[in-house]
């Protein structure tokens, strides 16, 4: 009886912060797609990012409501959170472009002040950073400052859930798992250590899809959500089988060791070593597919099977 729909049963009101971002503006067209009420916080003081501009007024022609507010306007995050049940944070977490978890910090504070607020998704949609206490100290930051945000939404006693989404796909899965790459070389792969750690992808679009399924189900409150679809679970040499599969044809392999990693790394700048260190630990230590659910878990395609999730076979599919 567990999956008998009751997820959503009820919509919610939706606050998208950072939704004209990467993975905010999917957000935001998942809500309006799954029937909720949404709203979308955008600056006042958007300038001439015309681009930003066509995607809040596409938005609203959809039945978006546009909040202006802006975290250098703490009044404004709490008039917006009142308007709502449930608050998604999606502002960028990475440190090669920007990096501003932290910002959370006022939010959760407008959360609080606002009293009213069901359900916060902090902007996490990556690797459990719960899980990345010994990780090595180039890439510690981020997963440091989402814990932070993490121990600020418990102590305030705001209802949450956190989103794991793994490797997100078009970052991974596109490169065939090389790091800076983001398109499929036709002849040549780089393979990381011997190729066979298991590593989870998953598109975009079904992060934002999963998520939002998950606002009003009772079994996400409080909890992790891992997303984990079982087709999706692969290493890199079988990523790079199913691209051979596409183009017929073998690409050659070079091998890069554990120690040739490490020393490449320490001749990177600050951000490079950040991202450089999260595929040491998915790739050489499998540090995304080497646990079991705990109790405080749930994983998204078991609980919502009636998602048709992209594989990483179709979503190689697009670079034919």
């Amino acid at each position: 009886m567990g999956s008998l729909g009751v997820e959503n049963v009820t919509k919610s009101k939706v606050l998208i912060v950072g939704g004209t971002g990467y993975l905010g503006k999917r957000l935001a067209k998942a809500s309006l797609e799954q029937g909720h009420e949404t709203y979308i916080l955008h600056r006042p003081e958007i300038g001439f990012e015309i681009e930003k501009i066509e995607m809040l007024l596409s938005f609203k022609a959809q039945g978006a409501h546009l909040v202006p507010g802006s975290f250098n306007d703490f009044q404004s995050l709490v008039d917006a959170c009142k308007l709502v049940d449930v608050v998604i944070c999606a502002i960028a977490g990475v440190h090669v472009r920007s990096h501003q978890i932290l910002l959370q910090l006022e939010l959760v504070k407008a959360i609080q002040e606002a009293g009213n607020v069901k359900r916060f998704i902090p902007s996490e949609f990556g690797t459990d950073p719960a899980r990345m206490g010994e990780v090595m100290e180039e890439g510690r930051a981020t997963f440091e400052d989402k814990m932070v945000i993490r121990k600020a939404i418990e102590e305030a006693g705001i209802p949450f859930t956190y989103v794991s989404a793994n490797c997100l796909a078009s970052y991974f899965v596109g490169g065939l798992c090389q790091p800076g790459i983001i398109l499929p070389y036709a002849d040549s792969v780089l393979i990381l250590g011997d190729g066979n750690q298991k590593a989870i992808y998953v598109a975009e679009d079904d992060v934002a899809t999963y998520t939002i399924k998950a606002i009003g189900d009772p079994r996400t409150l409080n909890k992790t959500l891992y997303l984990r679809p079982s087709r999706n679970i692969l290493s890199q040499r079988e990523v790079v089988q199913l691209w051979e599969k596409l183009i017929g044809k073998q690409l050659a392999k070079d091998l890069i060791s554990k120690e040739q990693f490490l020393s490449i790394m320490k001749g990177l700048g600050y951000g490079e070593q950040v991202g450089a260190a999260r595929y040491y630990h998915i790739f050489y230590e499998g540090c995304l597919a080497n646990f079991e659910i705990a109790e405080n878990g749930e994983e998204a395609s078991e609980l919502y099977p009636d998602v048709k999730y992209t594989t990483v076979e179709d979503y190689l599919k697009r670079y034919l």
